[in-house]
C-alpha cells in the first residue's frame, strides 16, 4: 500500500446494540463491511474500544489485507455516547490508526442517509436522532442519551413497556396481550423485572421494542399508546427544526420506519429512502479526509 490511493480507509458506526465497520481504499471504495459488538462510549468505553478494534481487524483480514497496515490507516468513527471533544480524543488515542477522527453518531447517520441533500432525518434505533440538513448545514434536537432523552427509541419503548407491565400487575392499568407477554417473559415475577432494570443497558431495554411494535400493529391499546407517544415526540422534534409540509423525510433505524403510520400526512407526504447507511457515511467522511491529505501532500 505505497500509493496514497491504496491507503486503508476505515469507517465505523457504533451504538448500544453493536458496531459496523467498513474498510477499503480511495481507489477501490468499500471492500467489506463487518459487524461487531456494542460500541456506546458512555455505556462502556473499554468494551466499545475493544469491540471496534476486533471488528476492524476482522474486516481487514476478510478484505485480504495485512493488519500491519492499520497503523497507516485513515479512520472516521461515529459513535453513540461521544458527548465532548475529550470523549472523542480519548477514543482516538486508544486506537492505532494514523489519522483518526471521532464524532458522535449523529453526523455519520445524517451524512449517510441524506448524502448532503436538503431534508430531515429521524433515526430511531437503540437511541434517537432527529436532524435536518439545509444548505449542507446540520442541526439536531435531542440525542442526549437514554437516561434523559432518546424519546421514541427502541430503548425508550422497551423501558416504558416494562413500566406499563408493572402498572398492570399493580392493577393501576388493565393488562393487554403485550403486558401479559412481557410479564410471562419474566416468569410472572415483577421482582425479576426490577432486578433486570438494575443493570439493564439501553440495548437490553431495546430488545423488547419489536414486541411493542408488533403489539401496536395488532391494535394492542398500550402498544398503540407508546407508539403514538413516540410519534408525538418525533413530530415536536421535526417542528422545532422547521419541518414544513413537502420537505423530504427519511426514517431509519430499527424502529424508525414503523412510526410512519403514526405520523401525520403533512410529515409523511414525501418519505425518502436513505441514500447510504451510517457506516457508509463514516467511510465517506474518512475518504474525504484522505483526499484532503493527498491534496495537501502534492
Amino acid at each position: 500500500m505505497s500509493d496514497s490511493k491504496d491507503t486503508l480507509i476505515i469507517g465505523v458506526d457504533g451504538g448500544g446494540t453493536g458496531c459496523r465497520v467498513a474498510v477499503g481504499t480511495e481507489r477501490d471504495g468499500v471492500l467489506i463491511v463487518q459487524s461487531g459488538g456494542r460500541a456506546n462510549v458512555s455505556t462502556d468505553l473499554v468494551l466499545a474500544i475493544a469491540n471496534i478494534k476486533e471488528a476492524v481487524e476482522a474486516a481487514t483480514l476478510q478484505a485480504g489485507l495485512d493488519p500491519k497496515v492499520l497503523d497507516r490507516a485513515i479512520a472516521h468513527l461515529g459513535l453513540a455516547g461521544v458527548m465532548t471533544q475529550a470523549d472523542a480524543d480519548k477514543v482516538a488515542r486508544a486506537l492505532p490508526y494514523a489519522n483518526c477522527a471521532v464524532t458522535d453518531d449523529r453526523l455519520t447517520v445524517v451524512i449517510g442517509a441524506l448524502d448532503g441533500a436538503d431534508g430531515f432525518l429521524v433515526s430511531t434505533g437503540t437511541g434517537t436522532i432527529i436532524a435536518t440538513c439545509q444548505a449542507q448545514k446540520l442541526r439536531y434536537v435531542g440525542g442526549w442519551g437514554f437516561h434523559v432523552s432518546d424519546q421514541a427509541s427502541a430503548a425508550w419503548l422497551g423501558r416504558l413497556a416494562l413500566d406499563r407491565t408493572l402498572q398492570c400487575h399493580d392493577k393501576v392499568l388493565g393488562h393487554t396481550d403485550m403486558t401479559r407477554k412481557l410479564l410471562a417473559h419474566f416468569n410472572s415475577d415483577p421482582n425479576a423485572i426490577v432486578t433486570f432494570s438494575m443493570s439493564a443497558s439501553p440495548s437490553d431495554y431495546g430488545s423488547f421494542s419489536p414486541l411493542v411494535v408488533d403489539a401496536a400493529t395488532k391494535g394492542d391499546a398500550l402498544g398503540l399508546e407508546l407508539m403514538r407517544d413516540g410519534a408525538d415526540y418525533i413530530t415536536r422534534g421535526l417542528t422545532a427544526l422547521g419541518f414544513k409540509e413537502g420537505d423530504a423525510l427519511c426514517l431509519t433505524g430499527g424502529v424508525g420506519p414503523h412510526y410512519a403510520p403514526f405520523l401525520g400526512q403533512d410529515l409523511t407526504g414525501r418519505i425518502v429512502q436513505a441514500k447510504r447507511t451510517a457506516v457508509e457515511g463514516a467511510f465517506h467522511m474518512a475518504l474525504l479526509a484522505a483526499r484532503k491529505m493527498n491534496r495537501v501532500g502534492t
